[in-house]
């Protein structure tokens, strides 16, 4: 029997060395990963996964499916689905309407005033000459789970957060991180804020002084393999694709330093973003000796690019393809890093997307499926005109900022105006309009005559001091645009709310479900592997499915 048990016990310590890791700790401390390394890929698709599968090497997304478990049909569950909200969501288990992050930019109502998710005048940059360091997470109202895992550790856990973009490394890294670091296109470097710090460490200053920023850019963007062989190998010069200025079509190879001269920005439009990204993140890592001792630590890494892409060329590029494929070589890359400095089965690390991204209307258009472009501010002025011929006062209604009206609350309170009258004119305008399927006041959102899973994403999504007051549900395939070439993201509809999600490492099992999750449970679970308190304004639930 003895010999049985025994067999049976290396037997699974062979098959599982990540639960083998966990029952050998014998010093009665509480099992826990050394690092939890979270991956947030902005506007990646959920089918982003599997669309280029039989391209992907083992070592990436391959390795993250096939070693880990996946969460096939874990959805956002709010409205508007973006950047900002979609790395609180994830690391805060709540949504909008308790955490306050209610768009990139959003009103505070009473004022009337716009509001950047991360802007704080009270602090400066550090790093840089530039304003772009003037951020910090103190409009977010609610606690992150790195925060919670800084209280449950006496603040001896370290945690970082990484980004290009300011929002998606200040806000997954909480309120208590410390550092954040997001790319500055003034000096090509990292930055960060006086809220973290006086100065840059020694090691970020050194990382910057190489200028790899520069090096990416004197390479220039061609395709990694034969153009020929992508699957989007037709779509290399085609109506749907943005041109920057220096550029005659969008088309490769790019002269990225000739394109600089006149887009400054250039180097986020690239899927060298993403590798200088994994690059810093490495050497944070090392220097700042993440997952080095039995207290666990958080790493939050965004990973912009494949958004700025998305955005420019759309979702059926060669560009958006071959940044999915420069990006999985370069996640294999960084995993086999993380398997050296702290060890297989000694890191979790969760891999999901802030919103995914929806397919150019026109594209969609010329292949018969229907969509369109939301006219926005037409459609405001028109408005505007129609309140003001009723009202007699100028712009009422301040912005159509994530598809929602936010009214001109100063103006109506000077006049002496009937808000709830104004909202229903202004309820009343939008119905019919083109693109719309739905608009409604927010004070009716419960008892409204829309789908049900519609209601509880409009009251998630919305803020009463942050959000507009009259809510506009777009069509399927519309969207409102910044131009009519690449795409955009922010509604409802499963290619935005459909998001990946897939856990790997420590106490994580093997295996994919296709039971219903929302972007909500992830801090829950991360609390749940942890063991810790969830964050303060969660609603999330833990995915028992994932975990050992």
């Amino acid at each position: 029997m003895k010999i049985r048990l025994l067999l049976a016990f290396a037997i699974a310590a062979f098959i599982n060395p990540e639960a083998y890791g966990q029952a050998k700790k014998t010093d009665g401390s509480l099992p826990r990963p050394k690092l939890l390394v979270g991956i947030v890929v902005d506007q990646m698709r959920w089918d982003y996964l599997y669309r280029y599968y039989d391209r992907y090497q083992s070592g990436g997304f391959k390795r993250l499916l096939n070693e880990g478990f996946t969460c096939e049909n874990t959805q956002i569950d709010y409205v508007p689905t973006v950047t900002a909200i979609g790395h609180t969501t994830i690391y805060t288990g709540s949504v909008p309407a308790i955490h306050g992050i209610a768009g990139n930019d959003f009103i505070i109502q009473a004022t009337g005033k716009s509001m950047y998710c991360t802007e704080d005048t009270t602090v400066e940059t550090v790093g840089s000459t530039s304003k772009a360091g003037r951020m910090s997470p103190r409009n977010l109202l609610s606690s992150t789970i790195t925060d919670e895992l800084k209280l449950a550790t006496n603040f001896r856990s370290k945690v970082i957060g990484i980004a290009l973009k300011d929002r998606g490394g200040i806000l997954p890294a909480g309120h208590s991180a410390d550092a954040a670091y997001w790319f500055d296109d003034l000096t090509g470097g990292w930055i960060s804020s006086t809220y973290y710090m006086k100065d840059l460490p020694g090691w970020v200053k050194d990382f910057n002084g190489k200028k790899y920023a520069d090096k990416f850019l004197s390479q220039g963007w061609n395709t990694l393999y034969p153009i020929d062989t992508y699957k989007q190998s037709t779509a290399d010069n085609v109506p749907y694709e943005g041109i920057f200025k220096g550029e005659k079509s969008p088309t490769f190879p790019r002269n990225l330093l000739e394109i600089k001269a006149s887009t400054p920005g250039i180097f986020r439009f690239t899927p060298h973003a993403n590798t200088l990204t994994l690059d810093f993140a490495k050497t944070a890592i090392e220097n700042e000796q993440l997952g080095k001792d039995e207290i666990p630590d958080f790493l939050a890494i965004s990973l912009s690019s494949i958004d700025y892409i998305g955005h420019n060329y759309g979702a059926n590029s060669i560009e958006a393809e071959d940044a999915l494929l420069r990006l999985d070589k370069g996640l294999a890359n960084f995993f086999n890093y993380l398997d050296k400095q702290v060890g297989k089965g000694n890191y979790t690390v969760f891999l999901s997307a802030d919103h995914g991204g929806a397919h150019n209307p026109k594209f969609l258009n010329d292949n018969k499926i229907p969509a369109g472009f939301f006219p926005t501010q037409k459609l405001l002025n028109e408005l505007n005109q129609v309140l003001e011929t009723k009202y007699g006062v100028k712009k009422l209604a301040l912005t159509f900022e994530n598809y929602q009206v936010s009214l001109n609350n100063t103006a109506i309170a000077k006049n002496k105006l009937d808000e709830d009258a104004i909202r229903k004119d202004c309820v009343k305008f939008l119905e019919g309009k083109p693109g719309v399927a739905f608009v409604l006041d927010q004070k009716d959102a419960a008892t409204a005559n829309i789908p049900e899973v519609l209601k509880e994403r409009i009251i998630n999504g919305y803020n009463p001091e942050r959000s507009g007051v009259v809510q506009i549900i777009l069509k399927p395939g519309w969207y409102s645009g910044y131009a009519e070439t690449g795409a955009n993201h922010g509604v409802w509809n499963p290619y935005d709310a459909h998001i990946p999600l897939v856990w790997m490492g420590w106490g994580i099992k093997q295996g994919k479900s296709n039971k219903p999750t929302n972007m909500t449970d992830i801090a829950a679970t991360l609390a749940a592997l942890l063991r810790i308190q969830a964050p303060n304004g969660n609603i999330g639930n833990p995915i028992e499915e994932v975990l050992e």
